[in-house]
């Protein structure tokens, strides 16, 4: 078969296959993995040299991705889910080094072990870089991955089948006529509240604490007969009564902070002159949180929705605003057509990939990971996975070095990391095929008891640090375990089961960390064993 047709054959088959979902599960682009070790076995070849650019490129648009909230999850109070994610990575190193001196395993084969109970594809790619047969990494990448994916899974239904009823399905008010909800974004809900508690009477929206800090927005008040947007100068008075948009739990509590819910029954709002959707594409946007950009004070608009990739969510005051979000916007018209302006909704400007960044940020990234370090007499490199990473992390973070950009559309951004994962998968699963049966021969047994080890002791360490030393509820000690094993299955059997958005919200706090840190750790489990 042509090389370059058996590429795409393979990249086709393994996203078909991906998408084949049983009970809710899905392994998507990693089941091409699976296709090209039997190829490989079957004596296929492909284009040499794409792996290494599918590599550079997936690793880099992981780190422009993770970099926003990787350095702010260090240095906020997301620090606990961080700390959980580095803890359930250094754990997992250890596991993988005993079982490796245990069972007599080789470094190649004990980092794509760990690799793949920890369901990372940037570490099989980091492991890959630091060994010299590669292939073997790859094969035991593909043993541990199933088990890596079945063990999260199947601890979370665990746990949450001992949970009580009320943390795990909080019952639904859905029928409720005050409680209306999007069917796009089941979890977000429309009060009315009258003002009558004393406390709030006098004070802006923003002064009270309750509405200020929880995902919870008040978007309009009943003036002159009509739902009128909140205007810039207005505080609350004994009596008004005010459109609350928030989550379902947390906008009870606000509520309840304000006042008494009342029937919505007589609310019509003018939604064509006084609601706007708007894409975020302005820089001096970028990266600031709504209390830093004060868009009530400035243009009297309140932002009640932030759609983020898939995800709609109500944000608070410390939400930090990213390029591409598509910001819900209340307001009179004319102040709509101001704060426009300033956001900057300019669908050519979202759909521009600067190409320019990206080939010099990748450059740069692989120069770096070029560098040799020497440790302890040992002479260590990033490599072509670590390089890429931290550069992407670092550009990420700043959105901006000089004329560099660190921002992408969020198309092209899925488009280029599922682009480089599939070339990389493809040229390691091809150059693993044809050792992988004489190495489940030998070692079978012995990868799958590994495999489940690497897998569970992280887990199970990562989820009682969270119950028994952080306090947090099982809800988010089962998001931040997700996110620490950076299991994306895992976060769907969670969410699948409870409308809570706390699982979400700690996911997203150990992810980052955890999938720099398990990128790095690969190759250093390399030079330890």
């Amino acid at each position: 078969m042509d090389p370059l047709l058996a590429l795409l054959v393979i990249i086709s088959v393994g996203l078909a296959l991906g998408k084949v979902s049983i009970r809710g599960i899905s392994i998507g682009t990693s089941s091409i993995l699976f296709v090209a070790l039997l190829a490989g076995h079957l004596g296929i070849r492909i284009p040499s040299g794409l792996g290494t650019l599918g590599l550079a490129l997936f690793v880099y648009c992981v780190g422009i991705a993770a970099g926003p909230t990787f350095f702010r999850g260090l240095a906020s109070s997301a620090r606990v889910m961080a700390t959980l994610g580095a803890v359930m990575v250094a754990s997992g190193v250890a596991v993988t080094w005993i079982c490796a001196k245990l069972f007599s395993l080789p470094a190649d084969i004990a980092a794509g072990l760990m690799s793949g109970a920890l369901t990372s594809t940037p570490a099989l790619g980091a492991a890959s870089e630091a060994v010299a047969e590669p292939e073997h990494v790859a094969v035991a990448f593909g043993v541990a991955y199933p088990f890596g994916i079945a063990i999260i899974v199947l601890f979370v239904q665990v746990m949450l089948k001992q949970s009580r009823a009320s943390e795990v399905a909080p019952e639904s008010d859905s029928g409720n006529e005050t409680s209306p909800r999007s069917q796009d974004e089941p979890n977000i809900q429309r009060l009315v509240v009258e003002i009558v508690n004393p406390g709030v009477v006098g004070k802006r929206p923003s002064e009270v604490a309750a509405s200020a800090d929880l995902p919870c927005q008040i978007s309009r008040v009943y003036l002159n007969q009509r739902w009128r947007p909140i205007p810039y100068d207005y505080v609350f008075a004994h009596g008004d009564r005010v459109v609350l948009v928030g989550e379902q739990e947390e906008g009870q509590r606000v509520a309840q902070a304000l006042g008494v819910l009342c029937d919505l029954q007589d609310v019509v709002l003018d939604g064509d002159r006084e609601r706007k959707e708007v894409v975020v594409t302005s820089p001096e946007i970028c990266g600031r949180t709504l209390k830093e950009l004060r868009l009530r004070s400035r243009f009297g608009v309140t932002v009640t929705r932030v759609r983020r990739f898939d995800k709609g969510f109500v944000p608070s005051a410390r939400t930090r605003i990213e390029f591409g979000d598509t910001l819900a916007l209340v307001g009179e018209p004319a102040d709509l057509l101001r704060v426009l302006k300033v956001v900057g909704h300019r669908p050519r400007t979202l759909n521009e990939t600067d190409l320019l960044s990206l080939a010099i940020g990748l450059t740069i990234g692989l120069i770096v990971g070029q560098v040799s370090i020497e440790l302890g007499g040992v002479s260590a490199s990033l490599g072509t996975a670590g390089g890429p990473l931290c550069v992407g992390l670092i550009l990420g973070h700043f959105r901006r070095i000089g004329f560099v950009t660190g921002t992408f559309p969020p198309a092209a951004q899925i488009l280029m990391t599922e682009g480089g994962l599939a070339l990389f998968l493809t040229d390691a699963g091809v150059q693993a095929g044809a050792n992988v049966w004489a190495v489940l021969q030998q070692q079978g047994v012995v990868l799958c008891v590994a495999a489940i080890a690497i897998a569970t002791v992280p887990l199970t360490a990562g989820y009682l640090m969270a119950i028994h030393v952080f306090g947090l509820s099982k809800l988010q000690s089962l998001g931040a375990a997700c996110g620490g094993m950076t299991s994306t299955p895992g976060l769907a059997a969670l969410t699948s089961s409870t409308d809570s958005s706390e699982p979400v919200t700690s996911y997203i706090a150990a992810y980052p960390v955890s999938l720099v840190l398990i990128t790095i750790a690969a190759p250093l489990l390399v030079k330890l064993i």
